[in-house]
């Protein structure tokens, strides 16, 4: 069995961020979100994944990623040459699965307990088509499943109108090699009104010809970061729950450390706190100031005389001198400067993109 994780997209809800950032690479408790799904699939004792990217998305993803060996994998980098749809993203794909089952895995999802269960489920019943699904209280935002009288799927409804239950389909898809007929013949599928091949419409397609398409509840914690606040709350929960304490880095007598905390190579922590659960990078500098719980800061940070909470700050950001108004429950893009003036007051929430420069 092999697995396909994308890469593109033009992640629309974490703007303006992602106009210059690959929401994929973006930190989740100081890991880039990608990270997630590619630990989830290798758990499972998949050993290769295919990294679908856009056409100007290689050589980003490449740096990040490598060729899979950190993980114990072999990753293949396939073109997905528009953007027509997840269903085309296994399209495109289909000469390197060489008829072998898959799993389409979004790489912006992160399914917090595993996902083994599903797939020792698809690799012993061997039915066409596998999806997940979970309760979720905003349902008509995703695609929901819909049952007969006796519990057998028979659609597969994007973003209904009025869902007649709570449950979801999230970023998990399964499928055999008789997936790839729905491309051809007659009866073809077609792009939708928005020009797109949804991912709904190979399973239809699936039940519609009478292939078997499985149905199986996901009872672990799902995270879909894809708008700021939920990616604070993703942040947040990782942190509380998945942190481990580490420490590399001495810190001076005047500072103190309290509850979890990971702290990271090379950093100079003077006359600070450090509350947990807090994530801290390598090469971090923090000086005359207090990070708060729930804060992840990537490597190369500086905070001086600052005060940060409830935050993600990536990859050499700057903090100097905001007392004024502490930074609270912001995303901060990388190489941003932030500088403030003395005095303590009202707290400041941002949502920052990459090479900005602020002042408060």
């Amino acid at each position: 069995m092999k697995a396909i994780i994308p890469t593109g997209g033009r992640g629309t809800r974490m703007r303006p961020l992602t106009f210059s950032a690959n929401k994929h690479f973006i930190p989740v408790a100081n890991k880039p979100l990608i990270f997630y799904p590619i630990e989830t699939i290798a758990d499972c004792g998949i050993k290769e994944i295919a990294i679908t990217y856009n056409s100007e998305g290689l050589t980003e993803a490449k740096s990040f990623l490598g060729d899979g060996s950190r993980w114990g994998l072999k990753f293949s980098y396939i073109l997905q040459e528009q953007p027509l749809g997840l269903a085309n993203i296994f399209q495109v794909c289909e000469e390197y699965l060489n008829g072998e089952e898959f799993v389409l895995h979004l790489g912006d999802n992160i399914f917090i307990d595993g996902i083994k269960n599903f797939v020792d489920h698809f690799l012993r019943e061997r039915p066409n088509g596998l999806v997940p699904m979970v309760h979720h209280k905003e349902n008509t935002r995703l695609g929901v499943p819909y049952f007969d009288k006796k519990g057998h799927l028979i659609k597969y409804v994007e973003k209904p109108e009025n869902p007649p239950h709570d449950f979801a389909i999230p970023g998990l898809y399964f499928f055999d090699k008789e997936v790839f007929e729905c491309f051809k013949g007659k009866e073809s599928l077609k792009p939708s009104s928005r020009g797109e091949y949804e991912i709904s419409a190979p399973f239809q397609w699936l039940i519609d010809h009478r292939f078997r398409v499985d149905v199986l509840e996901y009872k672990g914690v799902w995270l879909d970061p894809g708008k700021f606040d939920d990616w604070l709350e993703a942040n947040k929960f990782i942190l509380k729950t998945k942190l481990k304490e580490t420490s590399e880095s001495k810190i001076d007598s005047s500072s103190k450390i309290s509850g979890k905390v990971s702290l990271g190579k090379n950093c100079t922590i003077v006359n600070s706190k450090i509350n947990g659960p807090s994530a801290i990078g390598d090469n971090v500098k923090i000086i005359d100031s207090e990070i708060k719980s729930f804060t992840s800061i990537s490597d190369n940070c500086e905070v001086v005389s600052s005060k940060v909470e409830n935050s993600v700050l990536m990859s050499g950001v700057k903090i100097i001198n905001v007392k004024k108004r502490p930074i609270y429950e912001s995303l901060i893009g990388t190489d941003t400067e932030i500088i403030g003036k003395d005095g303590w007051g009202a707290k400041t929430s941002l949502f920052v993109g990459e090479k900005c420069k602020i002042q408060l």
